[in-house]
């Protein structure tokens, strides 16, 4: 059962990641994020390091960048948020305090999961521009903070639609109680 809601979790990833998707050549607003969140919240890193890893591969094989050089280095930032957040959300379901029953705590970590993966989708297009000879320094680094202000927006928003969706889905029993 795990194995299929994360599956089922990717693809939602996968679906969002090309439609609910703006992209600009220095910037992308997307909410591809909130199944890594559901998937951390609810299943730990290893759950929400794998729907980030399996839904980014489908996006990058599927979408428009197909398998490049560079498809590994694109995988981290996802993975980086999955795998911090859930680490976050098990520590605290061990003793017995879920996230998203305690949302400023929720938003918090997702806040701080949300820097943390900005700062490696920065380095990621850094290496990215320098493999292929594209952008500078000064713009991927000086656009870092445009980025870091999308990404605090778009982690509210995440959060509070991940929140009553993770605690709607332990009601129902999809979700196991304790991660």
């Amino acid at each position: 059962m795990f194995l299929c809601r994360v599956a089922l979790l990717a693809a939602a990833y996968f679906v969002l990641s090309i439609t609910l998707t703006i992209k600009t050549p220095y910037l992308e607003i997307t909410f591809k994020s909130l199944p890594v969140v559901v998937g951390a919240l609810m299943f730990g890193p290893v759950g929400g390091g794998l729907v980030a890893l399996f839904g980014e591969l489908l996006a990058q094989m599927i979408g428009p960048y197909g398998l490049m050089p560079t498809t590994v280095l694109w995988l981290l930032p996802p993975l980086t948020r999955g795998l911090l957040l859930g680490a976050v959300a098990n520590a605290f379901a061990k003793r017995g305090d879920h996230l998203e029953k305690r949302p400023l705590r929720c938003y918090g970590v997702c806040l701080g999961a949300s820097i943390v993966t900005s700062c490696v989708t920065t380095v990621c297009l850094w290496l990215d521009s320098l493999i292929y000879h594209y952008y500078n320094f000064a713009l991927i680094f000086g656009s870092a903070l445009v980025r870091f202000g999308k990404e605090i927006v778009v982690t509210a928003v995440v959060t509070s639609l991940a929140i009553p969706m993770v605690a709607l889905l332990r009601r129902t029993g999809v979700a196991r109680q304790t991660v």
